[in-house]
């Protein structure tokens, strides 16, 4: 069991600091147009990905579409699941070589308090009260930071809003990661292989037009998207998700701190106030959610103690 959990956290950690090191990797196409970088993201994650599936879950795919891609649901969830992880890329990838590192770490500390709200009103889930002052919180620090540089932060709440209604969509069904990634970069692939070909036959291609290196990085999205997929795949099965929801701070603090102290981004005293509100929103909500878990367990424990008094 403490092995499992050693594994566990390896693998999740390692996602997550992978992911968080993503803006470095970006900064090397920062000379090729978001959308272009994008359509090949899609294309060499499709092809990745499409690999590991053949030689580790050849097995499962029988069944896979036999029995969970037998229904409409599923495809359309998965069809709307591409749509969201696609806008978020493309953010993403325009936030880190436009100069907003620092914004997009605040979507990715957002997005759990986004994921509660999605929660709450589309699924019609409860909010404790300390989940609930947790999303004031963060609702504050949002308005704080529209008031004082006089624009909403949009680039944060597109990746916190995307890459909720993606989880979102693939909560209403129960996939496996991979082979739902399989799937999600499947629906978009044709429209990535159409823009690719336009750019082609109108000589504005910057694939196999630049340098050597640019190529390579090209060609290397692929992996840079389907690695710390399938480490965290293997990594969230294997502890509780309490644990999942505290190692995904990793990735936004490492953006953060590149976007700082590598690429001289400013975070000034409004940027403080606001990271701060979320913060201490996240510290709440965190707090919040391992004292439910430990709860629960408590209470299971408790029920299993009564039930052994009564058979004895």
């Amino acid at each position: 069991m403490e092995r499992e959990n050693t594994i566990g956290i390896s693998f999740t950690a390692s996602s997550f600091l992978l992911w968080g090191l993503l803006p470095i990797y970006w900064k090397f196409l920062n000379q090729v147009p978001a959308l272009e970088i994008l359509a090949h993201r899609v294309i060499w994650s499709f092809v990745i990905v499409l690999v590991i599936v053949l030689f580790l879950k050849r097995n499962q795919l029988k069944n896979f579409f036999q029995v969970q891609m037998s229904q409409k649901k599923t495809w359309f969830a998965l069809f709307l699941a591409s749509l969201f992880i696609s806008i978020n890329w493309l953010t993403y990838i325009f936030a880190v070589n436009s100069n907003h590192i620092v914004e997009a770490s605040l979507g990715y500390y957002i997005n759990p308090l986004v994921a509660v709200m999605l929660g709450v009103f589309v699924l019609r889930e409860k909010m404790n009260k300390w989940q609930v002052i947790s999303f004031v919180l963060a609702a504050i620090g949002v308005i704080y930071m529209t008031v004082s540089l006089g624009k909403l932060p949009w680039v944060a709440l597109v990746l916190a809003f995307s890459f909720g209604f993606y989880g979102l969509s693939k909560k209403l069904i129960k996939v496996d990661s991979i082979l739902g990634l399989l799937l999600e970069t499947f629906f978009i692939l044709p429209f990535a292989l159409l823009f690719s070909a336009y750019l082609g036959v109108n000589s504005q291609q910057s694939f196999l037009a630049g340098s050597t290196q640019q190529d390579l990085f090209l060609l290397g999205s692929g992996i840079a998207t389907a690695l710390p997929l399938l480490w965290f795949s293997i990594g969230a099965q294997k502890i509780p998700l309490f644990m999942v929801g505290f190692l995904q701070y990793i990735a936004p603090s490492i953006s953060l701190l590149i976007g700082v102290f590598m690429y001289g981004e400013l975070f000034t005293t409004d940027h403080a106030i606001t990271f701060t509100c979320i913060w201490t929103a996240l510290g709440i909500f965190t707090v919040s959610n391992i004292r439910q878990v430990m709860k629960k367990k408590t209470g299971k424990i408790n029920l299993v103690g009564e039930q052994l008094e009564e058979t004895t």
